[in-house]
């Protein structure tokens, strides 16, 4: 499905084109509303697996898998996106950047039904990589700071992402999601109920601040135990520069190694 054929059941929207990893990805996106940008990159980076299938729960237009398939040559990616704009765009993205043909994009609820999700075509227990960048408010929609705090996704809302997560994720499978770091609780709660070998990587902006968000990965069947890395700082001391290791990351030349 693409916005340029004019499919009735997606309104056309403002997009801009920005370019990610140096130049190497360009992506179309909504100018308003919820822009992809680092979380997406580093989510994409995280992946560990340079071969097999990849699971991208809730895609949006497809930024963390184009940078998981533009690292890794031997991926396929399957994109689920409820949101039939985004899920248009993300599918416009796979054919402009090259990866048309490794890339099958899903219009899909992904807390419906397992027999839907079965019917449109999603295996279970048969991913390699399966990867989220959960929505942070309820609706999608950032309040207010003083209210920011109630209007976080419940637990239960977190929960129903791993859950999906888990039925399609093959024996062995790492399971990868990023989101801020307050919801580290609800997150570990879900994650130990189901997989092993948990690792958390808090992220800071700058050293010595606390960290804004966290990545968590679990391995399916595993029974290892919960490991926790030190946290890493984004940005340099001053200023807006990024550190090494992530310049590295957000210009195409390196994977996230954790």
């Amino acid at each position: 499905m693409s916005l340029a054929h004019g499919a009735e059941i997606v309104k056309r929207t403002e997009v801009t084109h920005d370019a990610f990893l140096g130049g190497r990805l360009t992506i179309a996106q909504p100018a308003k509303g919820f822009r992809a940008g680092l979380d997406s990159v580093l989510l994409g980076a995280a992946i560990g697996h340079s071969g097999g299938e990849l699971l991208d729960l809730g895609a949006g237009v497809g930024t963390a898998t184009l940078v998981a398939l533009a690292r890794h040559p031997a991926l396929a990616a399957t994109l689920l996106e409820s949101d039939a704009r985004m899920a248009a765009l993300a599918a416009d993205n796979l054919g402009a950047n090259g990866f048309a043909g490794r890339g099958t994009v899903l219009t899909l609820d992904l807390t419906a039904p397992g027999r839907t999700r079965s019917a449109a075509g999603l295996k279970a227990d048969h991913f390699a990589s399966v990867t989220a960048n959960p929505p942070f408010y309820e609706g999608g929609t950032a309040p207010a700071a003083a209210r920011a705090a109630a209007r976080h996704m419940s637990a239960a809302a977190l929960d129903a992402w791993v859950k999906t997560a888990a039925t399609h994720a093959a024996p062995g499978g790492e399971i990868i999601f990023i989101h801020v770091a307050e919801r580290l609780a609800a997150l570990l709660e879900s994650f130990s109920s189901r997989f092993g070998a948990i690792t958390v990587l808090p992220l800071t902006p700058r050293d010595n601040e606390p960290a804004n968000r966290i990545l968590i990965r679990g391995i399916k069947g595993s029974r290892a135990p919960l490991t926790l890395l030190a946290s890493r700082a984004v940005h340099t001391p001053a200023g807006r520069a990024f550190r090494a290791e992530f310049e590295a990351i957000f210009r195409g030349d390196d994977r996230l190694h954790w």
